[in-house]
C-alpha cells in the first residue's frame, strides 16, 4: 500500500463543519493558509483549467470583509426582511476571533471549452482539500455561502471578472480550548449503491 489508507480513512470521516463563534483568539497565519491552499490546488479539474481564485482575508483586511458584507446586507435588506441575527453574524463573524477567511471563487476558462457545472465541482474539490487539510492540523473549517456572496456587488468587490463568481467564504480558526470535536454519521452505503455486475 503506498500511503496509510487507514489514516486517510480517519481525516475524511473526522472532517466538520466547526462554526466561527467556537474559535479562539489564536491566530491562523499567513503560512498556514499557504499550505492549505496548496493542497486546494491539487483538486482534479478537467482539462487542467485550475478553475479557482482565492481572496485571503487576514488582519485589518478582516474587517474591510466584515464591513462590506454587514452594510450590503444592511442596503439590499429593509423592513420586515431585516434579520438582526443574520446582521451580526454577517458584521462580526470575521472579525471576533483569530480566524482566517478565504473569499473561493470560480475562474472560469477564458475558452469555455469545460462547462460550467464542471469547473464550480472542480472548486468544490479544492474546498474538500481545503477542509480535509484543516482537519489534519486540528483547525476548523466552515464553508460559508450567504446569499449575498452570488450578488454583483460580491464580484465587485472582490474584483471578479465576466463569468467569474464566488462559491463561498471559507473559515479557518482554532477551536476554543474546551471545545469537543464533534462526532458524526453516515447511513451504509447499501442506502446509495447498486452494484452493476452482469
Amino acid at each position: 500500500m503506498k500511503y496509510n489508507l487507514s489514516e486517510i480513512s480517519d481525516v475524511i470521516k473526522d472532517r466538520r463543519t466547526i462554526f466561527p463563534e467556537f474559535y479562539s483568539d489564536r491566530k491562523v497565519h499567513r503560512e498556514q493558509v499557504e499550505t492549505i491552499l496548496n493542497n486546494a490546488i491539487w483538486a482534479p479539474n478537467h482539462g487542467s483549467t485550475q478553475p479557482w481564485k482565492f481572496k485571503v482575508f487576514l488582519g485589518e483586511g478582516k474587517v474591510k470583509l466584515s464591513d462590506f458584507l454587514s452594510n450590503l446586507y444592511t442596503a439590499k435588506f429593509t423592513g420586515e426582511d431585516f434579520k438582526q441575527k443574520k446582521f451580526e453574524k454577517l458584521k462580526y463573524r470575521p472579525i471576533n476571533n483569530g480566524c482566517a477567511i478565504i473569499a473561493v471563487s470560480l475562474s472560469r476558462d477564458p475558452e469555455s471549452r469545460i462547462l460550467e457545472i464542471e469547473e464550480i465541482e472542480a472548486v468544490a474539490c479544492a474546498i474538500q482539500n481545503m477542509y480535509l487539510t484543516c482537519t489534519a492540523w486540528g483547525l476548523g473549517g466552515f464553508w460559508s455561502t450567504p446569499k449575498l456572496i452570488y450578488t454583483k456587488e460580491m464580484n465587485d468587490f472582490l474584483e471578479l471578472k465576466g463569468e467569474d463568481k464566488c462559491l463561498g467564504l471559507f473559515y479557518i480558526g482554532y477551536p476554543k480550548p474546551d471545545y469537543k470535536w464533534p462526532k458524526g454519521h453516515r447511513k451504509p452505503i447499501e442506502y446509495f449503491t447498486e452494484w452493476v455486475e452482469e
